[in-house]
């Protein structure tokens, strides 16, 4: 019998750094969707905050921090990311482990912005885009995670299969920029 040998969804094609920009894989934890019951809104926020320190996140923003951070994933949905969900938020919501569905990476760095700008049909700068905004959008042709965790830097998350494209996708883009540079 074979034995089989759990890789993550960038392994072997990252760190890269290009420039002053840098492209390193994420370590997210347990990834798990939060789809609150009809009318359970609140008392899951409140579960949330009670068991894990961060309340369910607005549309477009984030909570918690590194570690243990709930991102809006879209329209009544949040993706818990970091701690296993603790057992009191299953009656307030639908809980789904996303664990080994996802790629997740770190794009940092002077000009990750612009590197950003070139692959993703969104306004990121600071001014509008600030630390603990995310957004559901494209990159390129795959549908991702964008939040920005601090001034120069931002997590991506993509479905685990575009993993591979994603790193292509960025590292070009990557080059654009410093060749401009």
């Amino acid at each position: 019998m074979a034995d089989l040998i759990a890789k993550s969804p960038c392994a072997e094609l990252l760190p890269v750094s290009v420039g002053s920009v840098t492209l390193e894989e994420a370590d997210p934890g347990v990834l798990t969707t939060l789809a609150p019951w009809q009318g359970r809104e609140e008392a899951l926020s409140q579960a949330l905050e009670a068991a894990h320190g961060m309340r369910f996140p607005e549309p477009n923003c984030t909570t918690g921090r590194a570690g243990a951070r709930a991102i809006w994933f879209g329209r009544d949905m949040a993706l818990l990311m970091g701690p296993s969900p603790d057992p009191s938020l299953a009656g307030h919501a639908a809980l789904t482990d996303q664990s080994d569905a996802w790629a997740a990476v770190m794009l940092t760095g002077a000009g990750s912005d612009d590197v950003l700008a070139r692959l993703v049909p969104v306004d990121l700068r600071p001014s509008t885009f600030r630390r603990g905004h995310t957004v559901r959008s494209q990159v390129m042709h795959m549908n991702a995670s964008v939040t920005r965790t601090g001034p120069d830097s931002f997590l991506i998350l993509v479905f685990r299969s575009m993993a591979r494209t994603l790193v292509h996708e960025l590292k070009t883009a990557m080059e654009g920029v410093a060749a401009r540079g």
